[in-house]
């Protein structure tokens, strides 16, 4: 029978916290660093309601003869909740011990983030104004950038994942360094859903 002295000699790093949650530490973790963030943009979703109401050239937005890309953006959602999926893919085939579905969910993930990059920064380019045209223009860009240093954030996350994945180190009963770049990775999805309606639709 192993006893607490040779338990403790066995154990390595800090001692384990008590737990007052039935949510794991690291995803709870993970769910207070994504409130964090929410409230962050919903600094920036201020600005931009205050500004549409207390600007009376708001009445038509963005302002003539300026226009958003929404049909690129619209385009660019899709691709964006797609890789909702692909991610959800790649963490429920670790689950069942599925490794090549879980290599292939994270590449695809990856692959639709960087297309949505990509995308984002040809429409920058393209979109024929800049922050100095007007309040309108810099809540623009500053939602849209905000939005897109959180995606790029998310795909350094999963590009750690997926370098994992591929030299073995997931399995069943050890998949949180998938499962919680795949939580934040939801949050970008659901993020931009709501900064795509309430700048580019509304």
């Amino acid at each position: 029978m192993t006893s607490h002295a040779d338990a403790a000699h066995a154990h390595h790093g800090p001692p384990i916290a008590n737990r007052s949650s039935r949510i794991d530490a690291a995803t709870l973790g993970m769910f207070l660093f994504i409130a964090s963030e929410a409230m962050l943009f919903g600094s920036f979703f201020a600005v931009y309601f205050f500004d549409r109401v207390v600007n009376p050239e708001a009445t038509a937005w963005p302002p003539p003869p300026f226009e958003f890309p929404v049909f690129v953006a619209g385009v660019n959602t899709a691709i964006l909740v797609t890789s909702s999926f692909t991610m959800h893919w790649a963490v429920q085939s670790i689950r069942r011990g599925h490794r090549a579905g879980l290599q292939a969910g994270l590449v695809l993930t990856i692959a639709l983030g960087l297309a949505f990059l990509i995308t984002q920064l040809i429409e920058y380019a393209h979109v024929g104004f800049n922050t100095s045209d007007g309040a309108f223009a810099s809540v623009f860009f500053g939602l849209t950038g905000l939005h897109g240093a959180h995606v790029f954030i998310g795909l350094s996350l999963l590009t750690m994942a997926a370098v994992r994945a591929f030299r073995g180190h997931f399995s069943p009963e050890h998949y949180h360094g998938v499962e919680i770049p795949g939580i934040y990775w939801h949050f970008v999805d659901i993020m931009w859903i709501v900064v795509y309606t309430a700048v580019y639709l509304l």
